[in-house]
């Protein structure tokens, strides 16, 4: 017992010594601008963005054990950063605002996991340009009298921006550049320009706008300037500055015989310029009244005192004066305008019209229609008359109705005038249009209060004249007729309308041009129809084209045009070339027969196949729509066939129907002989299988051999040009020597052709040209010298006594040799191909005499 208790003992006095030999972990200090460490003296922009990594807290435990960061705030406050506890890497998670927030407070701590070490650190928010200026007290409502002197102060605007430094200050300036007003960009004044006024008359309210602008920062890494607006409402108060101003001038009265005295002439008006508030206007007169008028000082009205017939003058000018009364009862400013008073007869008469027989207000003509411009209408007689005197009997004529056709002379009349009415538009004056044209002839006084008028109907009747041309209602008539229609068929009915009434109004129609042959058209009607004898043939014309004429009685006329389409019938069979046909057909490739059907549109032109009879009947298949026949599948080859076939013949008859798919249908037969072959025995010889092939088709054969013909002569051509040109470059064209020879008698020279002729197909077989290569070394003694190619030495002729007279003569030859080619025997030609082959001998036979011929010259 008393042992355990000492190992207890010592064991917790060891577990206390080793507590007290470890130290604390601490932070590095490292100073004013650092991003690690203790925080010490840290600040943050307040535009930086959440989740930035800011900081690292950094420190170290002196045992070496592994150390961790934490991060805390006071409770009331918001918690700003994280801090990763392992690696002490601070993280902004909260947005920073120094306007609200200029400086956090946090506890920062290190742990070795024993002891815990923590500081109370401050990280100041610095400030960024992220508010914008912003006004107040608004809104902002300024009243100026009109009469401010320029440049005086109006009104002050305030706007404050919460950054620092220079986003903070604020600077101001008017939108409106060339408004009358201005404003201090520092204190916000606002004042009236140099120069400048203001006139409530003019305008009672100016609307300002000032832009306050702060000095711009940085904000998010760029450079912002941030503006505001306001508005400043100047209401201009107005003054006693603009004297009296009259409505309604000038100012005329009338007095006539009937005004009795004291009745109202006219009545003048005035107010006060200064309409915000105006003074009391008072009326008097000047001058001018000699006692015959007077006017009422309150309202301006003035009336004659006397009797007209008590005036001396006829015309008075008076000048009416209008003074303001300020508030206190004194005269203030005044104004004078004249007055026309005149004394006038008594306007009782209205304008009157006249005819031959008296006064008259209905005039009527007939006419007719599109007179001449400026024609005068003298079948009106009228007058015009007003009975007032002076300007009452003034007055204006005009024409009321439709505009622009006539115009009235004189406009303008002083007591009487003879009317006349002149055309100014013949166009409008169209019977076709209105039969019929009325107006009103209207005289209004000019220069009379009562403006007495009176009016005269005016009625035209228009006569109708042959002023138009038939008009068809087409210019263009398509129709569609079938082709075996019967003659005298109805194909189209034209219409043409004459507007013209009467016998101008009748039209006549008549047809002309290339296709209008076979048709004719009613004169009167316009019913085109086909001639009584015309037969119609689509397959022959399946298009006509031609015109109608529309004709008056004076020959006024107009075109159309006229198309017309045959519909074709089936009215033709289909025609094979020939009754009966004969076709080789080789073994895997088919055999084609054709029937043409000279009908001119589908379907009546198709045309499908069958075979109709066959013995045996399972032997040959026919494609219905390209008449190609073929062997059945199951009869690949000749013996196949022959064991089908009565004799071992490869001959066969067929019948082949070709039908039409018109409506009714028609049909022919044709009887068509095959002869079958198969590839093997083409290809035994290549002429024979030529031959065959081109059987049915003669013209290719023809166009074969056409074509080889035409190839070998081109090459002949084109070596026998190269030969010339090469030989003419070398310079070597001269005659080398000369053999002379003897003219040969008349009698050894037919032996000599006729020797030719029997051995010409031999020489021509067995000699072929050859030429020596040139040479540039012009030594003829050399036997390697270049000498000019020679003709092809001909065989020797046979013995024959040469004549001692014959004359001598030397031609030129060309240095060249003949090599005899080793003797072959050709093979032995095949019977299908024996008479092509003989042919081509016989012609080369010929061509060799004939050149034989043309070099006699050599014997």
């Amino acid at each position: 017992m008393r042992g355990g208790r000492w190992a207890a003992l010592a064991l917790g006095l060891l577990r206390l010594c080793l507590a007290q030999a470890n130290f604390a972990p601490h932070f590095f200090d490292n100073g004013v601008g650092s991003t690690n460490g203790n925080m010490a003296l840290f600040s943050l922009p307040e535009d930086t963005p959440v989740g930035s990594h800011v900081y690292t807290l950094n420190g170290t435990d002196p045992e070496g054990d592994p150390i961790s960061y934490h991060i805390s705030f006071d409770p009331s406050a918001r918690s700003v950063f994280s801090v990763d506890p392992t690696f002490g890497n601070i993280t902004l998670v909260e947005e920073l605002d120094r306007e609200r927030e200029d400086e956090i407070e946090a506890i920062i701590s290190i742990s070795d996991g024993l002891n815990l070490v923590a500081e109370k650190v401050v990280i100041l928010v610095t400030d960024t340009n992220d508010e914008a200026p912003r006004f107040i007290q608004e809104p902002y409502v300024a009243l100026v009298p009109e009469d401010i002197p320029a440049g005086s102060s109006i009104f002050k605007v305030h706007a404050v921006d919460r950054d620092t430094g220079s986003g903070g200050s604020v600077t101001y300036f008017l939108q409106n550049l060339h408004s009358p007003f201005a404003v201090d960009r520092h204190s916000g004044v606002l004042r009236l320009q140099a120069g400048a006024t203001l006139d409530y008359e003019r305008s009672w309210t100016h609307y300002v706008t000032v832009v306050a602008k702060d000095g711009g920062g940085r904000l998010h890494g760029a450079d912002v300037v941030f503006s505001a607006t306001t508005t400043v409402t100047v209401n201009v108060e107005d003054v006693q500055d603009t004297a009296p101003v009259f409505v309604g001038t000038p100012y005329y009265g009338y007095v006539y015989e009937d005004t009795l005295p004291g009745s109202e002439v006219l009545k003048v008006v005035a107010m006060d310029g200064d309409r915000g508030k105006p003074n009391r206007i008072l009326y008097s007169l000047a001058n001018g009244s000699e006692g015959a008028f007077e006017i009422n000082e309150t309202s301006g009205a003035i009336s004659i005192t006397q009797s007209p017939a008590q005036l001396q003058r006829e015309v008075y000018e008076l000048h009416v004066q209008v003074t303001e009364m300020s508030p206190v009862g004194s005269p203030a400013a005044q104004a004078t305008v004249p007055v026309t008073i005149r004394i006038v007869d008594l306007n009782n008469h209205p304008p009157t019209f006249y005819g031959e027989s008296g006064p008259q207000n209905r005039f009527e003509l007939s006419m007719n229609e599109h007179p001449p411009q400026g024609e005068i209408l003298r079948g009106l007689k009228i007058t015009v008359n007003d009975s007032d005197q002076g300007a009452n009997a003034k007055f204006n004529l005009q024409l009321v109705g439709p505009r622009g056709i006539f115009r009235v002379v004189p406009q303008t009349v002083l007591n009487e005038a003879q009317v006349t009415i002149i055309v100014e538009n013949s166009a409008a004056i169209d019977f076709e249009k209105s039969k019929v044209l009325t107006f009103k002839l209207l005289a209004v006084e000019v220069n009379t209060p009562e403006k007495f008028s009176s009016t005269a109907d005016v009625v035209i009747q228009l006569l109708d004249t042959n002023d138009n041309v038939p008009k068809f209602d087409s210019l263009y008539y398509v129709a569609r007729i079938p082709e075996n229609a019967p003659g005298g068929s109805s194909v189209v009915a034209v219409t043409a309308v004459d507007p013209d009434t009467g016998p101008w109004g009748e039209v006549k129609y008549s047809i002309y041009g290339t296709g209008a042959d076979l048709f004719l058209i009613h004169p009167s009607t316009g019913l085109i129809y086909t001639q009584p004898w015309a037969s119609l043939d689509a397959e022959a014309t399946a298009r006509y084209n031609f015109y109608v004429k529309a004709e008056d009685m004076e020959g006024k006329y107009s075109v159309a045009e006229v198309f017309i389409t045959l519909l074709d019938v089936n009215d033709h069979p289909p025609q094979f070339g020939k009754s009966v046909q004969k076709k080789t057909m080789v073994l895997g490739t088919p055999v084609k027969i054709e029937a043409i059907d000279e009908d001119a549109e589908e379907p009546n032109n198709l045309v499908d196949y069958s075979i109709t009879h066959a013995e045996p009947a399972n032997v040959f298949d026919i494609n219905a729509h390209t008449g190609e026949i073929w062997l059945k599948n199951s009869i690949r080859s000749l013996d196949a066939l022959h064991n089908i076939t009565p004799g071992r013949d490869c001959i066969w008859s067929l019948e082949v129907q070709a039908k039409d798919r018109g409506s009714p249908s028609f049909s022919t037969t044709a009887l068509l002989k095959i002869d079958i072959t198969d590839a093997e025995t083409l290809s035994r010889s290549p002429m024979a299988a030529f031959l065959i092939q081109t059987k049915d088709n003669p013209m290719k054969a023809v166009g074969v051999l056409a074509g080889t013909m035409a190839t070998v002569v081109a090459i002949t051509v084109l070596i026998s040009t190269a030969t010339f040109w090469r030989n003419k470059k070398s310079n070597k064209v001269l005659p080398v020597r000369r053999v002379v020879r003897k003219r040969p008698s008349p009698a050894p020279r037919t032996i000599r052709i006729e020797w030719l002729k029997s051995k010409s197909a031999k020489a021509a077989t067995k000699f072929m040209l050859k030429e020596k290569p040139p040479n540039e070394n012009c030594n003829n003694n050399s036997p390697e010298s270049s000498l000019p190619p020679r003709a092809p030495a001909l065989p020797p002729p046979p013995s024959v006594a040469p004549s001692t007279g014959a004359a001598h003569w030397t031609v030129p030859t060309v240095s060249g040799s003949l090599t005899p080619q080793p003797t072959q025997h050709p093979p032995k030609p095949k019977t299908m191909g024996s008479p092509i082959q003989s042919t081509l001998i016989s012609e080369l036979k010929q061509k060799f005499e004939k050149k034989s011929v043309h070099n006699k010259a050599y014997f």
